[in-house]
């Protein structure tokens, strides 16, 4: 397990490096930020002070020498927009994404699992009919559509709810529910499909024959074996919201850091978005070594 870790490990650090090269000259194309970050009417010395500052004036080989040079001293950069460390910037915002995701993705697993697995028990009754009808639409439902709808009914219709941050708990039901929807309408598919295939067996059968509870059934002797391919589900969703939820951090006014993303694309902003990438590519590397520990601990087979 030490070994397979190890090779992960420096599979992922050669992805990290080739993306952190290619994000940051293609970042540059966007443009001069010294027109975003100075007045109109700034004169030609200002202009040329400012990108002298900020190291713009030198050729883009020697900007990304300078800055593999900070990196390997874990100097990120400051923000250009804030006048601080860009990963303090960073780490502020995956926070919050963090916590969205650890809601989101609690209550996505515990409901898409348990009804998964009842509509599997009988294919082809009421309960399993509707629970894959809602669940197929769920999981083609676009999220920017969504969230409108959302925002257009309860927040300026009924009221009920505000449209927009992060003070209370109420800020937080409209941007969980609407990432709740996708994940659980493809976790619930791949539960209900596992579910019947394990509960098909012949185990199962035998357990049925001696009278085991028909709970016991679904939560003991089958949900384990259905599990693999629902980890990995699991986790690729964990993933997309740790990532950053772009569309639904940016049509709620979600202080997370797909919204940080984008807002620092559009300033031009470069050492945040290179600091978004090296955390968001971390992040993805932590979320596919637990997939992987996981698997070691339902199937003995992967430990040895």
């Amino acid at each position: 397990m030490k070994s397979f870790i190890g090779k992960r490990a420096i599979a992922s650090g050669v992805s990290l490096v080739g993306l952190v090269v290619l994000v940051f000259f293609l970042s540059r194309l966007t443009g001069d930020p010294t027109d975003l970050y100075l007045p109109l009417d700034a004169s030609v010395e200002m202009r040329e002070q400012f990108r002298q500052m900020h190291g713009f004036n030198d050729p883009l080989i020697v900007q990304f020498g300078r800055y593999v040079a900070d990196l390997v001293q874990l100097d990120f950069g400051h923000s250009l927009r804030q006048a601080r460390p860009a990963m303090e910037v960073v780490l502020e915002a995956f926070s919050w994404t963090f916590r969205l995701a650890v809601i989101t993705m609690s209550c996505v697993t515990v409901a898409a699992i348990v009804i998964g697995s009842l509509a599997a028990f009988r294919v082809g009754g009421i309960f399993d009919r509707i629970a894959t009808f809602f669940s197929l639409i769920g999981a083609s439902a676009p999220d920017f559509w969504l969230a409108i709808v959302a925002i257009v009914i309860f927040a300026v219709n009924l009221h009920w709810l505000p449209t927009s941050g992060t003070g209370t708990a109420l800020h937080w039901i409209l941007p969980v529910s609407v990432l709740f929807i996708r994940p659980f309408g493809l976790i619930l598919q791949v539960v209900r499909g596992s579910m019947i295939n394990v509960l098909s067996s012949a185990y199962v059968k035998t357990a049925r024959a001696k009278g085991v509870r028909t709970p016991r059934i679904i939560f003991v002797h089958g949900l384990r074996n259905a599990m693999l391919p629902v980890i990995t589900v699991i986790g690729d969703q964990a993933a997309a919201i740790l990532n950053g939820a772009v569309v639904v951090e940016t049509v709620f006014g979600f202080p997370g850091i797909g919204k940080l993303m984008i807002d620092s694309i559009l300033l031009r902003d470069f050492a945040v978005v290179l600091a978004v990438i090296m955390v968001s590519a971390l992040a993805i590397f932590l979320m596919n070594l637990l997939i992987d520990l996981a698997y070691a601990l339902l199937d003995p087979r992967i430990r040895y």
